[in-house]
């Protein structure tokens, strides 16, 4: 079978959506190629997971290349990307230089053009995401391993969001907790949280993809007694008080959800979310200080940064 790669010049910032776009469009994987990659500062805390050459990225910007049939419907499908993307502006998201190329690959050439990305990764003191294919031995007795197909997932894991989001969950989480995870993706965070003890996981997200991503991820870690995968729209479909909620998803998405956030959580609940660039950190802090959030925390990771939240007991 051929296959299309439509590859994206664009910013950091852009990488999240301009990845929902993609999969929007029907793409069966998607591969990021940013060049901080080959500098990230938790790579040496947590151990050189495998060797990255320069030559595979751009020297600015981040490369985005998503695969698509080659077939009758493919320049329908790249129209649509470009206009989606070029209305990214409009939520004041830099798109950068917004370059995008079309080439032809075969089937064979598109998995090893992904999979040699995808290497397992220690992303926090007892989490490490390997990819399902690899054949990964734990190195530390308490170390949790999170398997993960990202054929038709929302990323892989590593990306500096999720990170922060994985690490917030290991200082945040209380065993027994109940948990909803908001824009749930590959279902990364709620399969985190449930290996490091919740009681129960309502992973949520409106994308048909990402609902069945996140369903077979579930399963492929065996904590489907815990995690329930649901198509929602944010928190519309939570009727219940759960002790924290995770969302790793747009800032301008969570500055909507706040209030609804506030009203959900059980007093002395909390709200970990990210998806958050530099510039959006005071829009966030003061949507969450309005709705009543106190807030615990704030960390970083190169552009990007995730708050803690707490609503007062």
């Amino acid at each position: 079978m051929k296959w299309s790669e439509v590859c994206i010049h664009t910013t950091q910032e852009a990488v999240e959506p301009v990845s929902h776009i993609m999969h929007e469009a029907g793409a069966g994987g998607v591969v990021i190629e940013d060049p901080d990659d080959l500098n990230r500062d938790w790579e040496t805390k947590y151990g050189e997971i495998y060797e990255l050459s320069a030559d595979d990225y751009p020297e600015e910007g981040v490369l985005l290349k998503a695969y698509l049939p080659a077939n009758s419907f493919l320049a329908e499908a790249v129209s649509g990307i470009k206009e989606a993307v070029s209305q990214l502006p409009v939520h004041n998201i830099d798109i950068g230089r917004n370059s995008m190329t079309v080439s032809e690959v075969n089937e064979e050439d598109w998995a090893t053009a992904w999979k040699k990305y995808y290497k397992p990764v220690k992303i926090s003191d007892h989490i490490t995401i390997t990819p399902s294919w690899e054949d990964y031995k734990k190195i530390q007795d308490n170390e949790l391993v999170i398997e993960l197909d990202p054929g038709m997932a929302f990323g892989t894991g590593t990306h500096p969001t999720t990170v922060l989001c994985v690490q917030s969950l290991e200082r945040h989480l209380v065993k027994g907790q109940v948990v909803v995870d908001v824009g749930t993706g590959s279902g990364v965070l709620s399969i985190a949280a449930a290996k490091l003890g919740a009681s129960y996981v309502d992973a949520l997200d409106l994308d048909d993809v990402a609902v069945n991503s996140a369903s077979l991820n579930v399963e492929l870690n065996h904590v489907q007694d815990v995690v329930n995968v649901k198509q929602s729209n944010l928190l519309d479909k939570v009727n219940y008080s759960p002790d924290l909620i995770v969302a790793n998803i747009l800032a301008e998405v969570i500055v909507q959800m706040t209030e609804d956030a506030f009203v959900a959580l059980k007093p002395g609940g909390k709200l970990i979310t990210s998806g958050i660039i530099q510039t959006k950190r005071n829009m966030v802090k003061g949507a969450l200080q309005s709705a009543g959030f106190e807030i615990n925390e704030i960390v970083e990771m190169e552009d990007w940064l995730a708050v803690v939240a707490k609503k007062p007991e």
